[in-house]
Order: structure tokens, then C-alpha cells, then sequence
């Protein structure tokens, strides 16, 4: 089982910068991604959708003998993945509690931003997590829904999202804060242009980064690290395979082999 892959699932191609952090730290760990592109995004869809869609998703990983899962979608990990945790043996983590916590070491001044989809700032799941870290940290929400398509557009250095940018962080920047959570796996793709509009006395915390570490301590603890292996990393969509194969090779640090469509359907 230690060489089995990691499963990683995201709504479109956003969960690819978890991916890629992943790729980055356990190099030896194979993986299989799933963009689920023929329903993204998922930040405008309800609670129950959420799940429905996670657990076909969770039911197709596990036919590629995955050891462990990872919801790299902040959506579906504040509304899906209690749920599809309690229906499987194997590890399964998201990406919030790690960004929540990463946010609360970083901030100085206790007033922390969070931008997000709609989805995931209506769960309040961020607040919830980062209030249990430190209780005296404010917590100021902003919902993006915008940021999401322009990013799978390949929008992401177009005047027009620096443009909507401006406009969606000018509230929560006269709230003084210090620290920016980047809330939704998409976002981080446009991190150079949120950190223009904020400037440089905002850290941008990206919840990847300390969710790859997350995984390597949960691996380590389950005594199922991969060594000495070769990894392998296959890529799965439920729509639009070569605008994903070719965005993927601009973001990973593999070669992108083929990339397979999938009807999720039959995983009902």
C-alpha cells in the first residue's frame, strides 16, 4: 500500500496548486488528480450537491487503489468532507484547517481576511476554525465568485481581473488586516495580482503549501510514506481534456501525461 497513490480532487483546475505543493514535498508519492471541469464551479452550488458530487468523486478514486484522499477544494472541504470521511478506511483531508492555522501564526495584528467562493465564506467554516485557533483574531469574509472562471478562462494576468480585484478587496482592506487567507484553490493562480492590490504589508497565506505538509505528517503517522518509489501522476476531468492538459503543463512540475475523461455518472 505504500506505493499506492494519493488521490487529489478538485472542482476544476484550481486544486492543481495542492497538487503541485504535493508533487514539490513527497516527491516519491504518486498521485491522480480529478478536475471535475464539467461542473465547476462549485462555490454557487448547495451543501447537498456538494456532497453528492464529492462522493462519486471519492467512489472513482478509490477504483485507482488511492491511500489516501485529499479535498483540494475549499468548497467541498467546509461542506463535503465530514461527510465522505466517515465512509471510508482510508485518510481523507481538506484544505481549510491547514490554511486556517497557517493564517493564524502569520497574523500580527489578530484582524485576518479570507476570500473565497460563495460557498465556502456561506459555511463560515474558515472563521469557525481560525476562532478555535485564537479566539481574540477577527475574522473578515469576502466572497469572490468571479475570481473562479477567469482563472479557468486563462484570464489571470488580464487587466479586467486586476479590475474586479480592486473592486472586491477594497471593503475588507478597510478593515486593517494584516494577513489575506486565499481561500479557494483557484485564487493562488492569481496571487500576484491580489498581493498588487493589497500591497506588501498583507501576507497572502495559500492553504496548498501547508496542506501538503498536513498529508506528510498524516502518511508518516500511518506508516504509509512511499520510498525509493517512482512516482507516477495520472490526470482525470469530467470535461474539456485538452484546455486542462495544456494548463496543467504550465503549473506542475511532471510531465503531464494524457489526461482521461470520465462520465461521473456512473459513479452515482
Amino acid at each position: 500500500m505504500n506505493n499506492s497513490p494519493i488521490g487529489i480532487f478538485d472542482s476544476g483546475i484550481g486544486g492543481l496548486t495542492v497538487a503541485r505543493e504535493i508533487m514539490r514535498q513527497l516527491p516519491d508519492e504518486s498521485t491522480v488528480y480529478f478536475g471535475d471541469t464539467a461542473r465547476v464551479p462549485y462555490g454557487s452550488k448547495s451543501r447537498d450537491t456538494i456532497i453528492s458530487f464529492s462522493r462519486q468523486i471519492m467512489k472513482f478514486l478509490m477504483t485507482k487503489n488511492v491511500k489516501a484522499i485529499v479535498v483540494a477544494c475549499n468548497t467541498a472541504s467546509a461542506f463535503a468532507l465530514d461527510t465522505i470521511a466517515k465512509e471510508t478506511d482510508i485518510p481523507v483531508i481538506g484544505v481549510i484547517e491547514p490554511g486556517a492555522k497557517a493564517a493564524a501564526d502569520t497574523t500580527i495584528n489578530k484582524r485576518i481576511g479570507v476570500i473565497a467562493t460563495e460557498g465556502t465564506i456561506k459555511s463560515n467554516t474558515y472563521p469557525k476554525v481560525i476562532k478555535s485557533i485564537d479566539p481574540d483574531i477577527q475574522v473578515f469574509s469576502k466572497a469572490c465568485p468571479l475570481f473562479v472562471p477567469l482563472v479557468e478562462e486563462g484570464w489571470q494576468y488580464d487587466s479586467v481581473t486586476y479590475e474586479i480585484a480592486d473592486r472586491y478587496l477594497y471593503d475588507i482592506m478597510s478593515y486593517d488586516i494584516d494577513t489575506l487567507v486565499l481561500g479557494c484553490t483557484h485564487y493562488p493562480l492569481i496571487r500576484r495580482t491580489i498581493q498588487k492590490v493589497v500591497g506588501d504589508k498583507v501576507t497572502l497565506v495559500s492553504p496548498a503549501y501547508e496542506t501538503a505538509k498536513e498529508l506528510e505528517r498524516i502518511l508518516a503517522g500511518e506508516d504509509i510514506r512511499a520510498h525509493a518509489n517512482k512516482a507516477e501522476h495520472h490526470f482525470y476531468v469530467s470535461d474539456s481534456v485538452e484546455r486542462f492538459r495544456n494548463f496543467a503543463g504550465t503549473i506542475l512540475p511532471c510531465e503531464i501525461g494524457p489526461v482521461e475523461c470520465v462520465n461521473m455518472e456512473q459513479y452515482n
